[in-house]
């Protein structure tokens, strides 16, 4: 079961497919990001932050988005997805950062771009 993730307005903007690596799929197709465990890696290898209890955290500990029921936000409606695009070979991964403490508050960077931090080629 494919599940949706959102920004901290609750708006839909990526997903973790049900596809045995849980990658990440922004809505246009693109894969742009996987999960080990709690660690989230960009395609391009780059460790970008944490998938803690339902929500996304950045290197700095905070928040950039969740799955529906962690939202604080009103959600808005999932639009169609677009056909998935093939994936990118995955780069190795870079090692994982020291976890902060986890915060509350949003970040600034709108989780469209945090995931965009992890693309490989043209989105």
């Amino acid at each position: 079961m494919e599940v949706t993730l959102y920004d901290g307005k609750g708006r839909p903007v990526a997903y973790i497919a049900d596809d045995g690596e849980s990658s990440i799929y922004l809505w246009n197709g693109h894969a742009v990001a996987y999960l080990v465990g709690e660690n989230l890696y960009g395609w391009n290898g780059k460790h970008l932050g944490w998938f803690s209890g339902g929500v996304l955290h950045d290197l700095r500990g905070y928040c950039v988005g969740s799955v529906g029921e962690k939202s604080s936000s009103a959600l808005y409606a999932e639009p169609a997805k677009y056909a998935k695009y093939a994936k990118y070979g995955k780069y190795g991964r870079s090692g994982a950062h020291a976890r902060p403490g986890l915060k509350s508050g949003y970040s600034n960077v709108p989780l469209d771009d945090f995931l965009k931090e992890g693309a490989v080629g043209k989105i």
